[in-house]
């Protein structure tokens, strides 16, 4: 296991570091001091679990999940307890308040090898692509969860803004349905429409529509009109 530790107290880095000797499957631990060197360290060495703090002067934690397409496994160390529930209504992988208990540290780490057996092992198709199983951030204003793209059921484009639609929930973010579409796998993700990328996993029904389209069904409910154009490319990817 990779760890990287992002605290701006050297000290704090220092505990972090000593608590974790006695774990021997941790083979790297690095350290960043703000947002910017660890965008810095996760540029060049993407790790399996993101040590982070939350308040620091610059930046804080969510600002630096916020700047990330994909996330590593995350556990926030901090010494406020009430950000817990405020951003992360319990999506974090764990949270632990300092000073750092080694027993909680430990259940943490294990939660994180869980994540790491659980995550899809075969290489991506492009170092570009996110897979089904890859982990992001989606922060909508005081609102924050991390996601699955398995789970995502919807993007939906509003203007110059998308809507992800995941768990009964919706988020708008700051991007484009084609910068996204870029990054998602083709084989997870379908363009419907001009409007639509699709969870071809969370389709529940299709139904002949007008105009030789297609009507889909999400299993959240959500209905999503296939123009005839995309049909004829919606039968050749699905069929037999």
């Amino acid at each position: 296991m990779k760890v990287l530790i992002v605290d701006d107290t050297r000290l704090a880095r220092q505990e972090l570091k000593t608590l974790l000797k006695p774990h021997t499957d941790i083979v790297e631990i690095r350290e960043a001091n703000s947002v910017d060197s660890a965008l810095a360290a996760l540029a060049e060495n993407f790790p399996d679990l993101l040590l982070l703090d939350i308040q620091m002067p610059g930046g804080s934690g969510f600002d630096l999940l916020e700047q990330l397409d994909q996330t590593p496994a995350v556990v926030f160390t901090t010494a406020y307890d009430h950000y817990a529930v405020k951003a992360f209504d319990a999506n974090a992988l764990d949270y632990l308040v300092k000073p750092i208990d080694p027993q909680r540290l430990t259940q943490a780490l294990t939660r994180v090898r869980q994540r790491l057996q659980n995550q899809h092992t075969a290489p991506e198709p492009t170092p570009a692509r996110l897979t089904a199983k890859s982990q992001v951030f989606i922060r909508d204003g005081d609102q924050c969860w991390f996601v699955a793209l398995e789970d995502i059921d919807l993007i939906e484009a509003a203007g110059n803004y998308v809507q992800v639609s995941f768990r009964q929930q919706r988020a708008i973010l700051n991007r484009s349905l084609n910068a996204l579409e870029e990054r998602l796998a083709p084989t997870l993700f379908y363009r419907a429409n001009r409007s639509c990328l699709v969870n071809l996993q969370r389709i529940k029904n299709i139904e002949p529509w007008v105009n030789e389209g297609y009507l889909l069904t999400l299993r959240d409910g959500q209905q999503v009109e296939v123009s005839r154009r995309q049909a004829r490319q919606l039968r050749s990817q699905l069929s037999l």
